[in-house]
């Protein structure tokens, strides 16, 4: 009766039910596993955001395929700050998974391939599996610092291989792609899927990294994605958009089927693009308050671990930081511990797809308060047990 594409396993894992019980006991906890900016305390330009939402326009129903010309450019005017780009060539989506969903229905054929890096956010299977697509790994390498293992991405490629996806900063390793992984992604001769969703959240400076794919000299085509979701720190105001790059016919041709693709959904609210220029106007604010803390929480998690059976993995940007954990035990049996003696969420490695054991990803969007006292426990708890 139902599509093997909408199958999936709905039994929750053993930290999911721990953690309904624990709240469900009422038991207080400390979530170090927070992402959602609009509940860790952070601070809003409240005024600027709801006067953006009151514009007149918003009460006249105007279907624009790639979104409203006044969203897309005020979208690409603050877009070039970093690299410029022509309105024309943005396409507006409710979410940056909707726009991985019209870029799957772009490219790819059912039973196609894309290429995903792991470990990452746990989405790209979902999302490859909604559009009848393969999703296929390759590395993403830790030896002091995160990198692509470019080997294993020629590796991955087949006749079947429609896009390579990359996700700059990494979510949940932090590891912006540098400039030469760019250019040896470019030369695969694909098209390049960047999810920038956390660019703007550098947690220090380093020239090697590229800005954007955008840059890629090379590649067919490159899909550079991005929104109001992390850019500024509004989840619920459901707008992404996609900036389309790459060799001029191509990209002609790719707007041009992407057009019909948009058309056919018209999922953006009116509402939110007149809200836009007003949205990320105001956005300076929260993401300010973001980028000190994740900065400061990262800091203190540093000093603290040193001389601790726990090692905290680099991390360059976005707003997670991993801790690798002894392997005297589990990693599930690691979390488990923190929440059930401790009273401290964090995410296991397994949830981002780590290929081995044991890590702990913790948010460094968590209040700092929050923050240090979770850690503490962990760390205490690893110190005790490890």
């Amino acid at each position: 009766m139902f599509s093997s594409r909408s199958s999936v396993d709905l039994a929750q894992n053993p930290l999911s039910l721990a953690l309904e019980r624990a709240r469900a006991a009422g038991r207080p906890i400390l979530d170090l596993a927070e992402a959602n900016p609009t509940r860790a305390a952070v601070p809003y330009d409240a005024p600027a955001i709801l006067a953006a939402w009151s514009r007149p326009g918003a009460l006249v129903y105007e279907p624009a395929a790639f979104g409203l010309a006044s969203a897309r450019e005020a979208v690409a005017a603050d877009l070039a700050h970093d690299h410029p780009i022509d309105p024309a060539r943005l396409v507006l989506t409710a979410s940056t998974s909707e726009a991985y969903a019209f870029l799957f229905k772009l490219l790819c054929d059912p039973g196609d391939e894309i290429l995903v890096p792991r470990p990452s956010y746990p989405l790209f299977e979902h999302l490859a599996r909604l559009e009848s697509v393969r999703a296929v790994p390759y590395r993403v390498a830790y030896d002091g610092a995160w990198h692509l293992d470019l080997p294993s991405v020629r590796d991955a490629v087949t006749p079947r291989t429609r896009a390579v996806v990359l996700v700059s900063p990494n979510n949940p390793t932090g590891s912006y792609t540098k400039k030469t992984e760019l250019a040896a992604l470019a030369a695969l001769g694909l098209p390049l899927v960047s999810d920038e969703v956390f660019a703007r959240y550098p947690l220090r400076p380093d020239p090697t990294r590229a800005i954007t794919a955008l840059e890629a000299d090379g590649a067919p085509l490159v899909f550079a994605l991005g929104g109001l979701s992390k850019f500024a720190a509004l989840p619920q105001a459901k707008l992404a958009w996609t900036a389309v790059g790459g060799e001029p016919g191509r990209v002609t041709a790719a707007l041009a089927r992407l057009e019909v693709i948009a058309d056919s959904f018209l999922s953006v609210g009116t509402a939110v693009q007149h809200a836009v220029p007003g949205l990320l106007a105001s956005s300076a604010v929260a993401r300010d308050a973001v980028s000190a803390r994740t900065r400061a929480n990262l800091a203190w998690l540093a000093s603290e671990v040193r001389g601790s059976p726990a090692t905290l993995l680099d991390a360059e940007g976005g707003w997670y930081a991993t801790l690798r954990l002894p392997r005297t035990r589990g990693e599930e049996a690691w979390v488990l511990s923190f929440l059930e003696e401790d009273g401290v969420h964090v995410h296991p490695g397994h949830f981002f797809d780590f290929e081995d054991e044991a890590y702990a990803v913790v948010s460094l969007l968590t209040p700092e308060a929050t923050l240090r006292e979770g850690a503490a426990r962990i760390l205490a708890r690893v110190a005790r047990d490890a």
